[in-house]
C-alpha cells in the first residue's frame, strides 16, 4: 500500500495559510490535486517546492514509487556542487548552473546543511592537454564562473602539496555536500506548506478520467488511483518509460550507465582536501576519473562509465532481461556503442581490474596506490539518446497537445542533463515558469 505522508505547518511564507481541501476537490473518496508531480528525485522535490511556494493556494502531491526519497541518481553521486565550467558560455546549461549554485549555497545556510566549499583543480599533466586547459578557463570566465584562475605547478602544489601537474585550472567555490540529504529537504518544506507526499506508489498508467475538474486519472501497480488537473513527471531513469504512457514517442531513451567509485582508505585520505579532475578529453562523453572528498570524510575515486544491465543496475549481477532487450535493440545505442567501441572496452576492464583505475588517478597523485583502495558505491546516470545514437545534454520537455485530457495537462521533464543537482532550484523555478505559461496557473 502506498504511504501518504503527514503534513506539517509553512514557515517558508509567513502569509501562508494552509487551505483545507474543500468537498468538490474529492470524488467518490478519492485523492483529487490541483497539481501532481511525479517523481521524488532532486529535480522533482524541487519542482514541487517551488510550486507550491508560488501557489500556496492549490492542492498539490508529490508521489514517489520508493519507500524514501532520493533513491536514485539524487542520492547515489559523487556529491559535488559544480560551478559552470564546461557548459557552452551562453548556454541554458551554463546559466543554470551558476545561478544553481548560488542558490543552492544561500540555501545550505539558511537550512543548516553541512557542506564545504573545498574548491576543484582541474590538472593538466602532459602538454597536449594545455590548450584545453585555457579553453575550460575562458568558457569558465564568459559564464560568469567567481574566482577561477590559472595555477603553475608551484600554486598547484601550493593548494594540494600532493597532486602534480603542469597546469592547473582552479575553482574555489565548487564544493560538496550530500544531494540526498538536500532532496529530502527540498520535500520537507513541500510537506511545511501544504503538499502532499506519497511513498511506494509506483505509476503504471494514466486514464481520461470523466470529471472535468480533475480529468487525469493517475494509477499505480496495486490500483491505487489520484486524481489531479495538471501533472509534471520528472522520472530520471524511467522518464522515457513514463512519457511513453502518455502517448510520447520513445526518444530521447533513457540509456542507463553505471559508475562505479573505489574508496580510499581513511589512513589515505589525507592525500587530497579538493576535488581534483583530469581535463576531459572531447573525444569521449564522460569527464574522466576523478577524486572527491565526501561530507562524510571518506574520499571517493571514479567513476568508470559503463552500461548497466537495468536501469537500476548498481551490480553487475543486476539485470532485468526485458530493460536489457530494449537497450540492445534500440537503434541510437547500437550507433553509439559502435562508435566508442574502444573506450567501452576500457571502461569495462577498469570496473573488473582495480589496478587500471588506480592508474588513471596516479597521473597526479603518484602517492595513491592499488593497495590504498577498496570497492565503493556506485550509480546509474540516466543518458537521454536520439535514435541517432547522440548523447543528448539539454533539456527536453514533452507533452501530447490535441491528445485529450493526458496530453494536453501533462508535462514531462524527459531530460535534465548533468549538473541537475546544483542547478535544481533554478531548474525548479524555470519549470515553474514553464508550468504557468503552458498550463496557464
Amino acid at each position: 500500500m502506498f504511504a501518504l505522508r503527514k503534513l506539517r505547518g509553512c514557515p517558508i511564507r509567513a502569509e501562508h495559510k494552509f487551505v483545507t481541501a474543500s468537498i468538490s476537490r474529492f470524488i467518490s473518496g478519492k485523492q483529487c490535486y490541483d497539481f501532481v508531480v511525479i517523481g521524488g528525485g532532486i529535480v522533482g522535490s524541487a519542482s514541487a517546492r517551488e510550486l507550491m511556494m508560488r501557489h500556496p493556494n492549490l492542492k498539490i502531491a508529490l508521489i514517489e514509487k520508493e519507500n524514501d526519497f532520493a533513491k536514485h541518481q539524487s542520492g547515489n553521486n559523487s556529491g559535488v556542487i559544480h560551478a559552470g565550467i564546461y557548459y557552452k558560455p551562453g548556454s541554458l546549461k551554463a546559466k543554470l548552473c551558476v545561478k544553481g549554485l548560488e542558490l543552492s549555497y544561500k540555501y545550505f545556510d539558511s537550512k543548516g546543511i553541512k557542506y564545504s566549499k573545498c574548491g576543484k583543480l582541474i590538472v593538466a599533466t602532459d602538454r597536449n592537454e594545455l590548450s584545453r586547459l585555457l579553453d575550460l578557463y575562458e568558457r569558465g570566465i564568459k559564464n560568469g564562473v567567481k574566482d577561477i584562475r590559472m595555477l603553475d605547478s608551484r600554486e598547484l602544489r601550493e593548494v594540494e602539496p600532493h597532486c602534480k601537474g603542469i597546469q592547473a585550472l582552479w575553482s574555489p567555490h565548487t564544493g560538496i555536500v550530500d544531494w540526498g540529504e538536500v532532496t529530502r529537504s527540498y520535500v520537507r518544506d513541500f510537506e511545511d506548506c501544504g503538499g502532499e507526499t506519497y511513498l511506494n506508489f509506483h505509476v503504471n498508467k494514466f486514464v481520461n478520467g470523466p470529471n472535468a475538474d480533475y480529468p487525469v486519472i493517475i494509477t499505480d501497480n496495486k490500483e491505487n488511483e489520484v486524481y489531479a488537473k495538471y501533472v509534471l513527471t520528472c522520472c530520471g531513469l524511467h522518464s522515457d518509460t513514463v512519457a511513453v504512457m502518455t502517448g510520447c514517442p520513445e526518444e530521447p531513451k533513457i540509456i542507463p550507465f553505471r559508475g562505479e567509485y573505489l574508496y580510499l582508505k581513511s589512513d589515505k585520505s589525507h592525500l587530497t582536501k579538493t576535488n581534483i579532475y583530469p581535463v576531459p578529453d572531447p573525444r569521449f562523453p564522460f569527464l574522466g576519473v576523478h577524486l572527491t572528498p565526501r561530507i562524510d570524510g571518506r574520499v571517493i575515486v571514479g567513476p568508470n562509465a559503463i552500461l548497466a544491465f537495468c536501469k537500476e543496475g548498481y551490480r553487475w549481477g543486476d539485470v532485468n532481461t526485458k530493460e536489457l532487450k530494449d537497450i540492445l535493440t534500440f537503434n541510437g545505442f547500437r550507433k553509439m556503442a559502435l562508435k566508442y567501441a574502444g573506450f567501452g572496452l576500457k571502461e569495462m576492464g577498469r570496473s573488473v581490474i582495480m589496478p587500471l583505475q588506480v592508474l588513471q588517478v596516479q597521473r597526479y597523485i603518484q602517492d595513491i596506490t592499488i593497495n590504498d583502495v577498496e570497492r565503493g558505491p556506485a550509480g546509474v546516470r540516466a543518458q537521454a539518446m536520439g535514435k541517432d545514437g547522440t548523447l543528448i545534454e539539454d533539456f527536453v520537455f514533452d507533452s501530447q497537445a490535441g491528445s485529450g485530457a493526458i496530453g494536453s495537462r501533462v508535462l514531462h521533464c524527459r531530460n535534465a542533463p548533468s549538473p541537475g543537482a546544483t542547478s535544481s532550484l533554478a531548474i525548479a523555478q524555470m519549470i515553474a515558469d514553464k508550468i504557468k505559461h503552458q498550463f496557464q496557473l
